[in-house]
């Protein structure tokens, strides 16, 4: 069966909600741990088809953000999703205080239990219509950005069309092109101000309302964070700032060089090449074919999974008018299939979208067995972990879709993996700030950023740009306003991917493979620090585990005669 033949339907709240309460009191009232275990199996049925629903109409949402049904639908879940959240909340409730509750831990993951405590924290009825305005402030955003349509180059571009211009070799078109893609944000500067300035007090006022102290402490509970808190993300950023900040200087100061430009500004940041950067050497059919064959190759478990989601059509990967921007993976659990959402723009990104997504993609294809849709992904720094891991896995077929720029595009991805590390941790700073001081203004937020910038990017050069200098590159990262608190968690799946590629491709360990195997088919049934230590990996918290890992990073990175690329 084909994407375009999975069949949604918008289901009746009242006729769900009487279904699902039956099951609840059929829990309740249980006299055996087999009816109580029946009953969690019947109400997981139940949640599955549900969740197919809301995501087969999100998928198609994001595909085309003009197209009126799905349109009223998106507004439909935005509205329903908090009424379906609070009977989950019910049914949670009535399993952490079933009198078997000992014998259910017995037969359950933990993290399926642990998962309950932290969505019964994080809700309560009286906070339905503020989640209901979050949902559709965050939909709001990503309409805005998904109706860029500016005039460029003889075309009318997406904001995510801009990729080839803003690494062009000519620096007056990259000027150009950043100039323009800009004039977006600048345009729609009030609009976004306003948008965030309602999402940040929408959210403060449900933390508040729920007992925490700010938003940062719920934020760390929707993000089922099990195993570490805010002061141990504070002592991994301060590792961040001595360790990785002075390597990524010293690639600021190679790359300045490699392209021949001593006052490097802002819209020359994408230009790694004098020549150019790496770019796939065939149309989006021709990655597509090479794709099947690189998983084919890597191993059968890749094999099936690849001919699954291609034969099925169950990727959207062309950027076009009206798709919202960005990439990510999701699940149809009814149709026990992942779905890779992509903007592709001819750049190197393709690619990484195609080994990226495709590793969250395989990591929930392996993940089927789990019953309980809850704990199917893991959580978000967890499922980051395969999909960063398997874009090295993927390096010895780079040469499928680079050919003979193949060594320039690992040079390219392995340091961007590095100048990564501080962009990602600052999104995350900029949150903390943003949510303890929600009272502050548009310019005090802008402000806070510039400052944090400076610490962690200290190479950005923004004085030919007014509009960025003042603190507003933040605008264009979708996480912020829709994912809250969700970046970080790129930047600790990033520690543990490079020491998969110390191990898969530096030391040809083959035990990395079967260790990569044992965490994707291990899904959300065990919590972050868990998955680590079932990885063989170390943990990013751990004093001095950035110093090594990045330490032999930089060796392979100057080891490497980037000049001759």
């Amino acid at each position: 069966m084909k994407f375009n033949d999975y069949t949604y339907e918008r289901p009746e709240y009242e006729l769900f909600k009487k279904d699902f309460l039956h099951l609840v009191e059929t829990l309740k009232t249980a006299e055996s741990l087999d009816e109580v275990k029946e009953a969690i199996d019947a109400v997981s049925d139940l949640t599955s088809s549900l969740d197919s629903m809301a995501t087969l109409a999100s998928i198609r949402y994001s595909i085309d953000t003009t197209d009126e049904f799905y349109t009223e639908e998106d507004n439909y879940w935005n509205e329903y999703s908090p009424y379906y959240q609070e009977l989950t909340t019910i049914y949670y409730k009535a399993v952490l205080d079933s009198p078997f509750i000992e014998e259910l831990k017995e037969d359950y993951p933990r993290t399926f239990f642990q998962n309950m405590a932290f969505e019964l924290q994080a809700f309560d009825p009286s906070v339905i219509d503020l989640l209901q305005k979050e949902n559709q402030l965050s939909s709001d955003y990503q309409k805005l950005i998904a109706s860029a349509a500016i005039e460029f180059d003889g075309k009318t571009l997406t904001l995510s069309q801009f990729g080839p211009y803003l690494q062009d070799t000519d620096r007056q078109v990259r000027k150009e092109a950043s100039e323009a893609q800009l004039s977006f944000f600048q345009e729609n500067e009030e609009k976004i101000d306003h948008l965030y300035d309602e999402l940040v007090n929408v959210r403060d006022t449900i933390a508040k309302k729920l007992g925490f102290k700010d938003f940062v402490e719920l934020g760390y509970i929707r993000m089922k964070r099990f195993d570490y808190d805010r002061e141990k993300v504070e002592v991994y950023r301060k590792q961040v700032l001595d360790y990785v900040v002075p390597v990524t200087q010293k690639l600021a100061k190679r790359q300045a060089k490699r392209i021949g430009i001593e006052d490097m500004k802002h819209y020359d940041a994408s230009l790694q090449f004098l020549d150019g950067n790496p770019t796939p050497q065939g149309d989006p059919d021709y990655i597509i074919e090479n794709g099947r064959k690189m998983y084919h190759e890597l191993s059968d478990d890749t094999a099936e999974f690849i001919d699954f989601l291609f034969d099925r059509d169950l990727v959207d990967l062309l950027s076009k008018e009206g798709k919202a921007s960005g990439g990510y993976c999701t699940y149809i659990p009814e149709y026990q299939s992942p779905f890779i959402f992509a903007n592709f723009n001819g750049t190197s990104g393709d690619i990484d979208v195609l080994t990226h997504e495709a590793g969250h993609a395989f990591q929930v294809y392996q993940s089927r067995w789990i019953k309980q849709p809850e704990i199917v992904f893991p959580t978000y720094e967890t499922c980051e972990i395969h999909s960063m891991s398997m874009e090295f896995f993927t390096y010895p077929w780079m040469e499928l879709f680079f050919k003979e720029q193949t060594e320039k595009y690992k040079f390219d991805h392995l340091s961007g993996a590095i100048r990564f590390l501080p962009y990602g941790v600052l999104v995350d700073h900029f949150q903390h700030e943003v949510y303890e001081n929600p009272s502050w203004t548009p310019e005090e937020r802008k402000a806070s950023w510039k400052k944090l910038e400076s610490q962690y990017l200290p190479e950005r050069d923004y004085s030919e740009s007014d509009f960025l200098a003042k603190g507003t590159y933040w605008f264009r990262q979708g996480h912020i306003f829709a994912s809250p608190f969700y970046y970080i968690d790129y930047t600790l799946a990033q520690i543990c991917a490079l020491q998969f590629w110390k191990r898969a491709i530096v030391d040809k360990d083959e035990q990395a493979w079967i260790d990569y195997m044992a965490i994707c088919k291990a899904g959300g049934t065990k919590s972050f620090l868990e998955t680590v230590e079932t990885a063989g990996l170390r943990l990013p918290f751990e004093e001095g585990s950035l110093e090594n890992v990045v330490k032999t990073i930089d060796e392979a990175l100057e080891a490497v005669d980037d000049t001759a690329l």
